[in-house]
């Protein structure tokens, strides 16, 4: 995660240039950062107990050498020291690869995709609207959302904003704040991303004269 690690210097780089952006515009831009979206659970348990059935399926063609094992280690032997230890080398098998699973380049190899940007998108949605970006008084506010484990990136444009620039427009200010990412630039692609959001907004949305700052500048660090 070295590559999300952000100063207090960049905070600051961030909470200006959205200041900046915004001193042209009627337009908000809010900005966020989350480790993950979604704690995926339910697919990292999925993981464990497919690995765990694999593991007992193999393990049962070696049923004979694995009982004759276990009858060498006790002097008085019982049958069920063997579905003993089936049972709980199975139990531990899953257990452990549930919590292995919770690496983010597991998650990444093990849940689909499409459920992965589903997630990340719901989540956006979901901060546009407890942050009051959806509210702001002409519908102009613009959230850029970054999901460190997924590794995507989501803007959101409210409706006064869709009604005027295209999606083609947000889809090249997004893959300049991946790129960003990838070259661990993180904080200095988010600010060109706010600039060039800025310049967008201004375009359609000069600033008034009675033009009030409605969302907090400073970029929001949830913890899920």
């Amino acid at each position: 995660m070295a590559r999300f690690k952000l100063t207090i210097q960049d905070h600051e780089a961030i909470k200006q240039a959205v200041a900046d952006a915004e001193a042209k515009t009627s337009g908000e831009i809010a900005t966020a950062i989350i480790p993950e979206s979604n704690d995926y659970a339910i697919y990292e348990l999925l993981f464990g107990v497919l690995v765990g059935f694999l593991y007992f399926v193999v393990m049962a063609f070696f049923y004979p050498a694995v009982d004759g094992w276990i009858q060498s280690l006790f002097w008085q032997y019982q049958p069920g020291y063997t579905v003993m230890f089936y049972g709980f080398s199975t139990f531990l098998v899953i257990t452990l690869c549930y919590f292995l699973a919770n690496v983010a380049s597991i998650d990444r190899l093990i849940v689909p995709r499409s459920i992965m940007k589903e997630k990340v998108y719901q989540r956006a949605m979901r901060h546009f609207m407890e942050s009051g970006v959806y509210n702001t008084r002409d519908r102009t506010g613009i959230l850029i959302f970054i999901s460190r484990l997924e590794r995507q990136v989501v803007l959101l444009a409210d409706s006064g904003i869709n009604e005027k620039i295209g999606k083609e427009q947000w889809n090249d200010i997004v893959q300049g704040v991946i790129s960003g990412i990838k070259n661990r630039t993180l904080a200095s692609s988010l600010c060109a991303a706010i600039a060039t959001c800025g310049t967008l907004l201004s375009t359609h949305f000069p600033i008034q004269d009675d033009d009030v700052n409605e969302l907090h500048d400073g970029l929001v660090e949830l913890e899920r």
